[in-house]
């Protein structure tokens, strides 16, 4: 799908805040409030729109601790890797899980309460997982950015 700019600014009110109604929308883009809503079922017809989510506050639900670990595997084959996405996709705890190039096989992102529950999920979650050689952890001190919002293309 090519993108214009009225679908680009669309595209950025609506990563701002995906709770905009149409009217306000509209507004914000200049358009009448059918067209408006065209574009957008279009972006989402596209796929360039995936989804919307309310974004809640890690803090204020007690996950206090932000963590990166780093897993190597034992073997990098189809059925190892294919076997660990699909047992680390089963618990909450992992906000996300990326396939990595370099010294280790995928690189997680968690968020936990406390250093006990980093633990807890370490040795009965994480460990059981077949094929892991090693696990190496990495507190987050302080986020220090922290976006949901791409960057958009130059219309």
């Amino acid at each position: 799908m090519k993108l214009d700019k009225t679908d680009l600014r669309i595209l950025d009110e609506l990563q701002r805040n995906g709770a905009l109604s149409n009217v306000e929308l509209a507004r914000r883009v200049h358009l009448s409030s059918s067209p408006c809503l065209a574009r957008v079922k279009a972006l989402e017809a596209a796929g360039v729109i995936d989804r919307y989510v309310a974004i809640a506050s890690a803090a204020a639900l007690g996950l206090g601790l932000t963590v990166f670990i780093s897993i190597s595997l034992r073997s990098q084959n189809k059925d190892s890797l294919g076997e660990f996405e699909r047992r680390i996709i089963e618990h909450d705890e992992v906000m996300e899980c990326y396939l990595m190039t370099g010294d280790s096989d995928y690189l997680i992102r968690v968020a936990v309460a406390d250093i006990g529950a980093l633990e807890k999920f370490i040795l009965e979650q994480l460990t059981p997982i077949p094929g892991i050689d090693k696990i190496r952890s990495s507190f987050a001190l302080k986020q220090v950015r922290y976006k949901t919002a791409l960057p958009l293309p130059p219309a």
